[in-house]
């Protein structure tokens, strides 16, 4: 537990000193005139996915040892999974999948370097991406294995190889920090949040800039790969499917860009913790209406542990903050059993251990640009005052290839007591950032536009407010703080119970450039917002706030 705790007492001072010092603003503060910084045209929009030729996306490891380890938190810091693959993948007309019992699914770890005390067995299992039309290539994967293990000591740094010791296959040694343990005075000392990622070179740079700042935990906010941006035989990437391919018999997807994508990211995920949730473009249709068969098949999340009976939704703790993990993607409304698993488990959140409450899904509900305008709406009306009644601090999304964040909102009004909405789509990916805003001229968009890809449609003109009768603002929401059409990540930075610092960085930056991007203290207010449970504060305006 001592590491935890000199982080805090470090970072503690830190925010003392920089308080005092004025120089960050906080969300007391707010609502704040909202902000636009425009895409910078010395930039290009976005940039070609990096060729499976390249070395940083080479399987390095003959088979059977271990290839694409990353590892995921469970509901708890005292336990943790591990996951790789091993064997070959095929691609072709006719492929024949790899048998899953051939490969033993083996984790040796320890608290000291080449000393591995203790060990674990877990499962593996292989998946096909099918497709039922003549000319489209199958595919099924390597051997997937997953071990989740368990008596972990929160806060410490283990020593571990995965593989099969009988075949004499085990990876090199690894390390993982375990998250500290739940409590309202330890936290992770960073949090990154990504999100719709990809592989291109606007993406290695986004990834290269968020390993430098040394995450102990990744919130990955959907829309990882873009292996659906490609034809079944491969060829070049498109920022555009259906404008390349309009004669697509099915949303193809070249699944060997999963690979090339998961022997990327290793270095990272290897010793950091990624917490995932699924996005449009980890839907993947195949035969017989299969759907979302990467996604489910090569990544472990508690959910189980968190009492899901669903990967597309969980829970998990990482120290005194509690995250809900929603899924955008599967039934969210009022009878549903993801409803009902959120009610729950909001419920038994203690917010004397947990104080801090972060939320995360693919889409936003709050978006001022035109890409995405109001997709969502149907999820927030089922789901919002749910999450406003048990107090959630922060919400994070993507979806929208660019940067927004929000005044504190409830129902579209300025309220104290509305989480933070933090859009962060901007991970790279090959279609681009977003550029144009729902209220430039001629920007808003049609209300039969932005039809998501799961659930109904719900668009909706403004009933009160500037915006009054309208689909669309004619200058930027009240709600809408601060946006930025760039790619980057965010840093979030719990100092305690009731302060957090939120950064968000431009890929700009990793270069020296004198550009900055966000940063604000985000902070609590239990003592007025968590003692009216169902009671809606005062809405506030910029002009009598």
């Amino acid at each position: 537990m001592a590491p935890p705790v000199v982080l805090f007492t470090f970072a503690a001072i830190v925010f003392l000193l920089v308080v005092v010092a004025g120089s960050i603003p906080t969300t007391l503060e707010g609502p704040f005139e909202p902000v636009t910084r425009r895409f910078d045209s010395r930039f290009r929009q976005g940039s070609d996915d990096v060729p499976l030729s390249d070395s940083r996306l080479a399987k390095k490891v003959k088979s059977p040892f271990p290839e694409q380890i990353a590892i995921a938190a469970s509901f708890s810091p005292s336990s943790l999974w591990i996951s790789w693959i091993t064997g070959d993948a095929k691609i072709g007309s006719n492929v024949v999948p790899l048998d899953p019992s051939t490969s033993r699914s083996e984790v040796w770890y320890g608290l000291e370097s080449g000393k591995y005390t203790y060990h674990k067995n877990g499962t593996a299992e292989v998946y096909s991406q099918l497709y039922p039309y003549e000319g489209l290539f199958n595919y099924t994967s390597g051997i997937i294995h997953h071990v989740r293990l368990d008596g972990l000591v929160p806060g410490k740094k283990y020593y571990y190889k995965c593989g099969d010791s009988l075949l004499n296959a085990l990876s090199k040694e690894h390390t993982f920090q375990t998250l500290p343990a739940p409590g309202p005075n330890s936290y992770p000392s960073r949090v990154a949040v990504v999100g719709d990622l990809g592989l291109t070179h606007n993406s290695t740079s986004t990834i290269d800039h968020l390993t430098h700042n040394n995450p102990a935990m990744i919130l990955f906010v959907g829309d990882l790969v873009y292996a659906d941006q490609y034809a079944t035989t491969g060829g070049n990437g498109t920022s555009c499917f259906s404008c390349t391919f309009p004669d697509a018999p099915i949303r193809e997807t070249y699944q060997p860009r999963w690979d090339a994508w998961g022997r990327f990211m290793e270095p990272l995920t290897s010793k950091v913790p990624m917490m995932i949730i699924e996005g449009n473009h980890e839907i993947e249709p195949q035969i017989d209406g299969i759907k979302f068969q990467s996604y489910q098949s090569r990544f472990a999340v508690p959910a189980e542990e968190s009492r899901s009976n669903s990967k597309f939704y969980y829970s998990f703790n990482a120290g005194g903050i509690h995250f809900i993990m929603l899924g955008a993607y599967v039934d969210y409304n009022l009878t549903g059993l993801q409803y009902s698993w959120l009610k729950e488990d909001l419920k038994g959140v203690q917010r004397k251990v947990t104080p801090w409450l972060v939320a995360a899904w693919h889409p936003p509900w709050y978006n001022s640009y035109s890409s995405h305008y109001q997709e969502f709406e149907c999820m927030r009306l089922e789901m919002e005052s749910l999450l406003y009644q048990y107090g959630v601090d922060i919400v994070f999304s993507g979806h929208v290839h660019a940067y927004e964040r929000m005044n504190r909102v409830y129902n579209y009004s300025l309220n104290p007591c509305g989480p933070v909405y933090i859009t962060v789509g901007d991970g790279g990916n090959i279609e681009k950032v977003d550029v144009e805003f729902a209220d430039d001229p001629g920007k808003c968009p049609k209300q039969d536009d932005n039809k998501p890809e799961f659930g109904g449609v719900c668009h909706m003109n403004f009933s009160t407010g500037p915006a009054k009768g309208k689909f669309c603002w004619d200058r930027q929401p009240d709600w809408s703080a601060f946006r930025d059409s760039s790619f980057g990540h965010g840093i979030l930075e719990v100092i305690n119970s009731t302060y957090a610092l939120w950064t968000w960085h431009r890929n700009q930056e990793a270069y020296g450039e004198s550009m900055t991007g966000d940063q604000i203290y985000i902070v609590r207010q239990p003592d007025m917002c968590l003692v009216q449970l169902g009671k809606s504060p005062p809405v506030l305006s910029l002009h009598n706030s």
